[in-house]
């Protein structure tokens, strides 16, 4: 959606560099570019201008004109925009809540859904191309409260550190209400590649973080799938899923 140019600095290895600080809008594009790379994927960006993470209480304003404070309406041309040029049958997104409440999250999510009404609609944004529906919408929930107990069982049991304790200890705490999974994909034979692109995101990982404390080959034995939650579909589908594209077939073809 935007270039992350008010995130933090969180690998520790990179913190204080004057360069990158100066250059943060520069450098975060060149770690996209490199993602992009490893996954093999198109990538585009809307174009608007991070909204940071707002901290304090109260909590402070949102820096004027950035993406959360945009109108609805305008962000979601500029998706509705991208998904008729990509025109993809299935769409995923954060849920309501942001996956946490960052603010370009929580508007992510709002043009999301707004965008995959749109997108199919003639009459709606009729100068952003030709009309295409996408047919499935998902949230995408790397990380459950489910799995991150089962990563944490694991490790235990194989008498390791777990860097889990702590996240547990706060998830319980808030009382976060566990989403819905209804759509398992496995791709456990991927991990290696997610996590090469996940760390080309040098400024915002560190590599010696929890993310990457757990090994492969447990997390394979373990938990070998990433989890969504289907919101919106347009086709006939079973649940529980392993497929994002179920129910998709090549006789569908979208308005």
């Amino acid at each position: 959606m935007h270039g992350g140019e008010r995130g933090s600095i969180l690998n520790p290895k990179l913190q204080g560099d004057p360069w990158i600080e100066a250059n943060i809008h520069t450098v975060r594009a060149k770690e996209m570019d490199t993602a992009r790379e490893i996954l093999g994927v198109k990538q585009a960006w809307l174009g608007f201008v991070d909204s940071g993470l707002p901290e304090g209480d109260p909590l402070p304003p949102l820096p004027e004109g950035c993406f959360a404070l945009q109108p609805v309406e305008t962000a979601t041309e500029a998706l509705v925009r991208l998904i008729r040029e990509f025109r993809p049958h299935v769409v995923t997104t954060y849920d309501e809540n942001g996956g946490y409440p960052h603010p370009d999250h929580i508007m992510t999510h709002t043009i999301s859904m707004a965008a995959f009404d749109a997108a199919g609609d003639p009459d709606a944004f009729p100068d952003a191309g030709e009309p295409w529906q996408p047919l499935k919408l998902y949230y995408n929930h790397g990380f459950s409260l489910a799995r991150i107990e089962a990563l944490d069982a694991a490790m235990e049991a194989r008498g390791l550190e777990s860097p889990y304790k702590e996240w547990i200890a706060r998830w319980k705490e808030n009382d976060r209400k566990p989403r819905e999974i209804t759509t398992r994909v496995p791709c456990g034979d991927f991990f290696e590649v997610r996590d090469r692109a996940l760390l080309a995101h040098a400024t915002q990982i560190d590599p010696d973080g929890p993310w990457f404390r757990i090994p492969l080959e447990i997390q394979r034995e373990v938990w070998p799938t990433e989890d969504y939650e289907l919101a919106r579909s347009l086709v006939d589908t079973t649940l529980p899923e392993d497929d994002l594209f179920a129910g998709v077939t090549a006789d569908i073809v979208p308005a």
